[in-house]
């Protein structure tokens, strides 16, 4: 995963993030979208063949938007941890 900064500002954030999937961008913007704090969490791709997802994050001042995305990963990395440890007891 290679990530690329592209604005960098008090309450918005805009990065590039490659080698990962529509489905980890949408569980990070839902992730996003929790705190209470962030105005805009969205991701678009600019062409379909390149694939490299473009995320904006906006905050309402409260948090920088780094945070917010910070945060927001250690939270997917619970939801992982947990789902990691249910599955392989259920799974022996």
């Amino acid at each position: 995963m290679k990530i690329k900064t592209i604005e960098n500002q008090k309450n918005k954030f805009v990065f590039k993030i490659d080698g990962v999937s529509h489905g980890f961008c949408n569980i990070l913007k839902e992730k996003l979208l929790e705190d209470k704090h962030i105005k805009t969490a969205t991701y678009g791709v600019d062409h379909p063949l390149v694939n490299i997802p473009n995320f904006l994050v906006e905050t309402d001042g409260s948090e920088t938007p780094k945070n917010a995305v910070l945060n927001a990963v250690k939270k997917l990395k619970t939801v992982a941890d947990s789902a990691k440890k249910d599955l392989s007891k259920e799974l022996k």
